[in-house]
């Protein structure tokens, strides 16, 4: 009789198998730490431009402690490739348009900001800021993206990656953000959390994503700062039109995808 032999798949790397509910925990996890910091500070979120203390004790200082633990987690689990990487890029490039225009977007909001109400403290607390396309792409379009694809298709990968992306957004709201601009900030967040998934199909590469991101929050944070240069409203409306063309072309780089994770199995040789 022959013995059973372990078949080499993609999961036989890893140290832990990916699974939907670990994803989906981390995830969890990742939105309870960043709130838990953010209310122990006690400093509001309309208190965050104040002063550069208030942003980093109120932003920073949560930011710093998702990374450590996101970092910490995702060698635990030895899905960093898996994260950071896909196996195949999009056979469709025209769809890096949408982050194309978001980067247009970006320098337009980075031309209008006040720079001369920044003073040395609030600029380095700003920079910290720039975690936030580490941590929340990594929570997101990483970790809980292996966990989906270990069961998921495609579709759901991307529209549950983007979904809970401007969700994990509503928790402002509860560190007293108004609820109007929140929900608004959601579905925002949707729209560029779908440009995000462009780009990391289409580059093969999650990295892209945390650069555009963390340049983007960075940007728009930015601009609520001192007194806005006359065309700052302008790259919100690019910004629309990027969202718009990623709805409509993100069916292009989920067609052919396959990214799929399959579980470890033993087969008879």
């Amino acid at each position: 009789m022959e013995t059973p032999r372990m078949t080499t798949t993609p999961a036989d790397q890893y140290r832990v198998q990916p699974r939907v509910w670990i994803g989906i925990v981390i995830y969890l996890a990742y939105v309870a730490v960043v709130f838990t910091v953010q209310q122990l500070t006690g400093i509001p979120y309309t208190d965050l431009g104040e002063s550069g203390s208030n942003l980093f004790l109120g932003a920073g200082l949560s930011l710093i402690a998702g990374a450590i633990l996101l970092a910490i987690t995702t060698t635990l689990l030895g899905w960093w490739r898996p994260a950071l990487f896909d196996r195949h890029r999009s056979g469709h490039k025209w769809p890096i348009i949408a982050p194309a225009i978001m980067g247009v977007a970006l320098i337009v909001n980075l031309a209008s900001v006040d720079w001369s109400s920044y003073d040395a403290a609030f600029l380095a607390a700003s920079v910290v800021l720039l975690l936030v396309g580490f941590t929340e792409e990594l929570a997101t379009r990483g970790l809980l993206l292996v966990g989906l694809r270990n069961r998921l298709s495609e579709v759901w990968v991307w529209f549950l990656t983007s979904a809970l992306f401007g969700i994990m957004h509503l928790v402002n709201a509860l560190s007293g953000a108004p609820i109007g601009s929140t929900v608004q900030q959601v579905a925002l967040a949707f729209g560029a959390g779908t440009i995000f998934y462009i780009l990391r199909r289409v580059t093969g590469s999650l990295i892209w994503a945390m650069v555009l991101h963390g340049l983007w929050d960075f940007s728009t944070f930015a601009l609520g700062r001192g007194t806005p240069g006359p065309f700052f409203a302008l790259g919100g409306v690019i910004e629309i039109a990027a969202i718009v063309l990623a709805l409509v072309s993100v069916a292009f780089v989920i067609r052919g995808a396959d990214e799929r994770i399959p579980a470890l199995r033993v087969a008879a040789r």
